[in-house]
Parts: structure tokens; sequence; C-alpha cells
């Protein structure tokens, strides 16, 4: 039985190469959670395969533009072309009907939903240590060692934002992070700023 009925909107971050996807994969493999990956929003053409509100919700430039006009954006970039963004009034209605929503983004996209919903649980996932995410990068095979050292010079600045964040979370071992992700989410609902309606029944029934 959860201690309040309004859901987490839990935002996992950090560096490109650092394993974001394969925490939150993991962290979703789990049981144990009632966690909901959000879906973005995109102005790029679906691809065969894809379904709308599945992979995105894709939608025209003019209404992604409305979008952002309105406010209804938690975060949104442009990438070759084509916007990507957070809705939020898809994440509210998940956070309402009491989902832990999940976001994983970049961190300049983490400082967006930080300023635009300030009650969200901001995750850091940070590798050991430089080496091991040089390391990563080569090891994906993806692309060429230009491209490498310029996502490394990113990291470095992105590695100093860090204490902008809740919680920071080394992605020694992917289990590990998971592990300490759910006992983070499991912590915060506990916090006594999270179940005011409780603690208002508990002071009540011990008058």
């Amino acid at each position: 039985m959860k201690l309040d009925r309004k859901g987490l909107l839990i935002v996992i971050s950090g560096p490109s190469g650092v394993g974001k996807g394969t925490v939150r994969k993991a962290l979703f493999e789990r049981s144990d959670h009632d966690l909901v990956y959000s879906i973005s929003m995109t102005t790029r053409s679906i691809r065969p395969g894809e379904t709308n509100g599945v992979e995105y919700y894709f939608t025209s430039r003019e209404d992604f533009l409305d979008q952002i006009e309105k406010g209804n954006l938690l975060e949104y970039a442009e990438f070759i072309g084509n916007y990507y963004g957070t809705p939020k009034d898809k994440v509210e209605t998940l956070l309402n009907e009491g989902h832990e929503v999940v976001l994983e983004i970049d961190v300049a996209g983490a400082a967006q939903v930080k300023e635009k919903m300030p009650e969200a649980v901001l995750i850091f996932i940070a590798p050991p240590n430089y080496k091991s995410l040089e390391d990563r990068l080569l090891k994906r095979g993806t692309e060429n060692l230009n491209i490498i050292n310029e996502r490394l010079a990113k990291a470095k600045s992105e590695i100093g934002e860090a204490i902008h964040y809740d919680y920071i979370v080394v992605n020694d071992e992917v289990d590990n992070a998971a592990d300490r992700i759910m006992s983070i989410i499991r912590a915060e609902h506990a916090k006594a700023s999270r179940t005011l309606n409780e603690y208002n029944k508990l002071v009540e029934d011990f008058k």
C-alpha cells in the first residue's frame, strides 16, 4: 500500500555513454514496482512498425511549437531538424493515477524538468571514473574517435552539474545501480513532506 496517492516523477540523467538506458531497462525488468516510462513527443515522421502513442507521440511541427507556447512541455530539444520533448499533461495524468513516472533524458533536459516541476526526483547516473566512461564509448563501436572525444569533453562539464541533482548513483554494476534507484524511490515516498495526509490522520487519531 502506498503512503501517498500521487506518484513520483523520477528523472534518470547523466552523460552520454554512462549507461542510463541499460540501468533504466534493468529497473523496469523488476516485478516489485509500478513504474511507467514517459513517452516523448516528436515531429519526426513515423517509421514502419511504429505506433503513435507507443514509441512516441507523433505530431506536426506547428503543433509542437504550439505546445511549447502553451507551456505543455517539461523539456524539449531540436535534433537533426526534428523536435523531441516530454508532454507535461501526459506525465501529470500518470502521476495523479499513482504511477511512478520515469524520464530518461540528458543533463540539459533534466534542468528544464526541475525548473517546471521542482518536486521531480533527479538522479544523476555517474561512471565510476573517466576511464570507464571512455572504455564504454569505445566499446559501443557506433561512433568515430572525434565524436567520442566530443562526448567525453561534454561529459566533463556535465559531471559538474551532478551537484544540482537530488541523488548521484554510480553505475559500477547495472543491477546495483537499479537497486539504489529502487531504494531512492521507496525513501522518497516515506518523506514527511510527501505523506502529509497520513500524518494528519495519525495526529487526529491520537488526539
